[in-house]
């Protein structure tokens, strides 16, 4: 079953004056199902990050429509879209944004502060992921006391603790170090075992080779895909590798 529906979607940006047209998205068609891991690519200034912002409902489309678990996004007014991002999405960003005036708990329980869940529920739901994420013993630190791994982990718990329907990771191992970003892509792969679907954009063809899909933009438009299908990380890995030189030099379409 899609959780996930993009149909028809167009973004065009016009200058103040209108001199100028900038076509980010054009026509993009896909689906992810529920519990899916996809990982999205492209070049810079393909229209990744404009396709994920209209995703999370942070951007509305020119054209097209977004379907979240039969939810249409563009339908979403100003004073409701804050509330159903924090329901039913998860966010985790290369940079962390974690609050450095608060603790790693009480960034983590942030969402649900401002759902207006209880201390009991809170604490309840972050004792198991806290574990999980290997991270229990650096709860009362600070942001600035922890390194950045832990940051990502931290920052990995804030989006799964609202229990999201979908995580939405931007770029997440983009200030990581190698051995930082294997650890998180190995939680990310236990993350989607466990049922939770994931959408990545990503540059690394090592962290896309650990999804089960990967989709590839190119002029605002989705230009291939690859399926994992039996492949393991490294078969994967060598795909997407050689499917981004073929599209660099203009060849395959999918």
């Amino acid at each position: 079953m899609s959780i996930l529906e993009v149909k028809g979607l167009e973004k065009v940006y016009v200058s103040r004056f209108g001199g100028s047209r900038a076509e980010a998205l054009k026509n993009v068609n896909f689906s992810v199902e529920a519990g899916e891991y996809v990982a999205i690519m492209g070049e810079s200034g393909s229209g990744k990050t404009t396709l994920l912002n209209i995703i999370a409902a942070l951007d509305k489309p020119t054209q097209g429509e977004v379907f979240l678990d039969g939810q249409n996004m563009n339908a979403l007014k100003e004073s409701s879209a804050a509330t159903f991002r924090r329901n039913n999405l998860g966010f985790v960003f290369q940079e962390f944004n974690l609050l450095d005036t608060f603790t790693i708990e009480d960034n983590i329980y942030l969402p649900l502060v401002l759902a207006g869940k209880s201390f009991k529920e809170m604490s309840g739901r972050l004792k198991p992921i806290a574990a999980q994420l290997g991270i229990s013993d650096i709860l009362k630190k600070y942001p600035y006391e922890v390194s950045g791994g832990q940051k990502q982990r931290a920052a990995a718990a804030r989006a799964m603790i609202t229990m999201p329907k979908l995580i939405l990771a931007d770029e997440p191992t983009g200030a990581l170090d190698s051995r930082s970003s294997d650890e998180l892509l190995h939680l990310f792969a236990q993350i989607n075992a466990s049922g939770q679907t994931i959408i990545m954009v990503t540059h690394s063809v090592k962290a896309a080779s650990t999804a089960g899909r990967v989709l590839f933009i190119k002029d605002g438009e989705v230009f291939h895909q690859i399926y994992r299908g039996n492949d393991t990380d490294e078969q994967l890995f060598e795909k997407i590798s050689d499917t981004l030189t073929m599209l660099a030099t203009g060849g395959m379409r999918k």
